[in-house]
C-alpha cells in the first residue's frame, strides 16, 4: 500500500552524480540503475508510481567514463603465474551504443536527473550535453537523456518536471575529478564565484530553483575521501622485498640516496617529474586504479616508480580535505536556511568497515563479504545504496514528521552476492 505522507511526493525528482544514477562497478548499467537509492526511496514512498530513469538495456555490459564495461572478478594469472581472483573489465569495451541515440523521447521525462560525472557547477550549465562543444567539453551521459542536448541544463530538465519533492547529492565531482587524476588534471571547484564557476553560488542556484514552487526536499553532504577504499586500500608501505630484490633496487637507486630493506618498504613514486623519484610518505595515497594498469607489477614490485597520476601527496590531500569541509559547511547552511532534510553521508561512510585488503605477496586484493563499496572502490554497491536510501528516509521522516518505512536490506543481499560472490583468501 502507498505510504500516507505529510509531504507532496506526486512529482519526486532526484539530482546528483554517478552515485545517485546507480553507477557502480566502474560503469552505468541496468542493475545498478534499478538499485540506486532514489529509486529505492520512491518504492518505499509509493510502489505503485513509476520512478522514471534513463535505463540501459538489461543485457548491456554497461559503459563507464573511459568507454569501459562494468568490472567483475576474474581468475587471472598474477606476476608469478599463479591464478588469483582479480578485478577486471567484463568485456574489452563498454556498450558505446548507449551514446548513439538520445532516449528522452522514448523513456523521458525523467524523475532521476542524476548524471555520472556532473558537478554542482555543471548542473546549472545550458548545453552540458551538447556534442557540438567538442570532446571533453560536454557530458555524453547527459547527451543521451537531455530533452535538448544543445540547450538544456540538468537543472532545467529537472525543473521541467515541476518537482514537489526532491533529493540532492551533488558536489563530489567538484573535488573528485581532481583527486582521481592524482592532482594532475582538472582542478577543485573554487568555493566562491557565480553559478557555473563557484561551488557555493552554484548550489544556492540549484536549491533556490528547486524550491521556488515550494518543493520540499533532502540534501546530502560530501563524504571525506579518506573513508573511500579507492584511496586507502593500497598501503603506502606495501612494497615487500626479499634480499635479492632489495639488493637490486639499492644498486639501482643508490645515487639518488634511496635505500630499501628486507620486508615492508614504502613504494617508489614519481616526485615532481618522471625523472625524479622518492619513497611515498605515510599518509599519502596510492589510487586503486593502479591495479588496472598493464604495467602494475613493475610499479608494485619497485622496478619502476609509480606514476604521479596514481598518487595523492600530503599537500594535495590537505587541499581536498579543506574543500570538503568548506563545501559541507555550505550544504548544511543551505539545508538549515531552507528547512530541508539533511543527510550526513560523511558520517555514514566513515563508520563502514573495510571491505578489501591488499595482499603484498600476490599484489592483488582480498575481498570481504558485506562491504558497501563496489569493485571500483569508489562507488557504492547495492547494499551501500540501500543503506544510503535508509539515511535519506530517516532524515525525511525526522524533518517532515513522516513515516516512510525503511528498507529491509536483507532483500538486497542477494543482489550484492551476484557482484561480489568470491572471497579471495590468502
Amino acid at each position: 500500500m502507498p505510504f500516507k505522507h505529510k509531504i507532496d511526493v506526486a512529482r519526486f525528482v532526484s539530482l546528483g552524480d554517478s552515485i545517485t544514477s546507480g553507477y557502480t562497478n566502474g560503469a552505468l548499467y541496468y542493475e545498478g540503475q534499478i538499485n540506486c537509492y532514489p529509486n529505492l526511496i520512491a518504492r518505499q514512498i509509493n510502489p505503485l508510481v513509476e520512478f522514471k530513469q534513463p535505463l540501459l538495456n538489461k543485457n548491456s555490459v554497461g559503459v563507464g567514463f573511459f568507454g569501459n564495461s562494468r568490472m567483475v572478478l576474474k581468475q587471472l594469472k598474477d606476476h608469478s603465474g599463479k591464478m588469483e581472483w582479480c578485478v577486471a573489465y567484463q568485456e574489452k569495451q563498454g556498450d558505446l551504443s548507449v551514446f548513439a541515440n538520445n532516449c528522452f523521447a522514448s523513456l523521458g521525462p525523467f524523475n532521476n536527473m542524476s548524471v555520472p560525472g556532473s558537478k554542482a557547477i555543471t548542473t546549472v550549465v545550458p548545453g552540458y550535453g551538447n556534442p557540438a562543444n567538442g570532446e571533453g567539453n560536454y557530458n555524453p551521459f547527459f547527451a543521451r537523456m537531455a530533452s535538448d542536448p544543445s540547450s538544456a541544463s540538468v537543472l532545467s530538465d529537472a525543473v521541467h518536471m515541476t518537482p514537489t519533492f526532491f533529493t540532492l547529492f551533488i558536489g563530489n565531482n567538484d573535488i573528485l575529478a581532481y583527486a582521481l587524476s592524482g592532482g594532475t588534471t582538472d582542478a577543485i571547484t573554487p568555493l566562491e564565484g557565480p553559478p557555473g564557476i563557484g561551488f557555493a553560488e552554484s548550489l544556492h542556484s540549484i536549491v533556490d530553483t528547486l524550491t521556488a514552487q515550494q518543493a520540499k526536499g533532502a540534501i546530502a553532504n560530501i563524504p571525506e575521501i579518506t573513508s573511500v577504499p579507492f584511496f586507502t586500500t593500497i598501503p603506502y608501505n606495501g612494497l615487500f622485498l626479499k634480499k635479492e630484490h632489495c639488493d637490486i633496487l639499492n644498486k639501482k637507486y643508490h645515487q639518488q640516496g634511496i635505500y630499501f630493506s628486507e620486508g615492508e618498504n614504502p613504494f617508489l613514486i614519481e616526485a615532481s617529474s618522471p625523472e625524479e623519484v622518492r619513497k611515498i610518505k605515510k599518509g599519502e595515497f596510492i589510487l586503486l586504479d593502479l591495479l588496472l594498469d598493464p604495467d602494475r607489477y613493475d610499479y608494485l614490485k619497485g622496478i619502476r616508480p609509480i606514476p604521479k597520476k596514481y598518487i595523492l601527496t600530503l599537500p594535495e590531500i590537505a587541499m581536498i580535505q579543506k574543500a570538503v569541509k568548506e563545501y559541507n559547511a555550505v550544504i548544511k547552511s543551505i539545508a538549515d536556511s531552507k528547512s530541508l532534510a539533511f543527510v550526513d553521508t560523511n558520517a555514514m561512510l566513515v563508520s563502514v568497515k573495510k571491505d578489501r585488503v591488499f595482499n603484498s605477496s600476490t599484489l592483488t586484493l582480498r575481498y570481504k563479504r558485506k562491504g558497501v563499496f563496489s569493485l571500483d572502490g569508489l562507488h557504492i554497491n547495492d547494499l551501500g545504496q540501500t543503506l544510503l536510501a535508509n539515511e535519506f528516509i530517516k532524515a525525511i521522516n525526522n524533518t517532515y514528521h513522516c513515516t516512510v518505512p525503511k528498507i529491509n536490506f536483507t532483500e538486497y543481499r542477494k543482489l550484492l552476492s551476484r557482484t561480489m560472490t568470491v572471497e579471495n583468501k590468502r
